[in-house]
């Protein structure tokens, strides 16, 4: 065994302490629709429809991407009103659209992406 000291910790410069957030001072709003921004770039990006990434699609990561996104706008868009909640089911919308245009096997309707918490997107 040893008697000596643990190491003191690093301190943090104010300047980093001044610029770091608490995510409780974050209001849950924002929460949401920023992960609901990272959920439509990912799914839009296994989409093969980000720029320059047109040769990449992996259409079972989108579909769960867009799983996910369904499922919190849809839990969400009481909370966060309809002011934030429309645009994210409009990309909630076209993303499915456009996975049912990238799909070579379309999916029965009510079972893309997503459907379960939208119901069937029309094309």
């Amino acid at each position: 065994m040893s008697d000596a000291a643990p190491a003191p910790e690093p301190a943090q410069s104010p300047d980093v302490a001044d610029l770091t957030r608490d995510i409780a001072d974050v209001p849950a709003v924002e929460v949401i629709t920023t992960v609901a921004v990272h959920l439509m770039s990912s799914a839009a990006v296994n989409l093969g429809l980000a720029e320059g990434g047109e040769g990449h699609k992996d259409l079972d990561e989108a579909r769960k991407l867009i799983t996910a996104l369904a499922g919190l706008v849809t839990a969400s868009a009481g909370e966060i009103g309809t002011y934030h909640a429309a645009p994210l089911r409009d990309g909630l919308k076209s993303l499915q659209l456009a996975f049912h245009e990238e799909s070579a096997v379309p999916d029965e309707p009510g079972q893309g992406p997503g459907e379960k918490y939208t119901g069937p997107v029309i094309r």
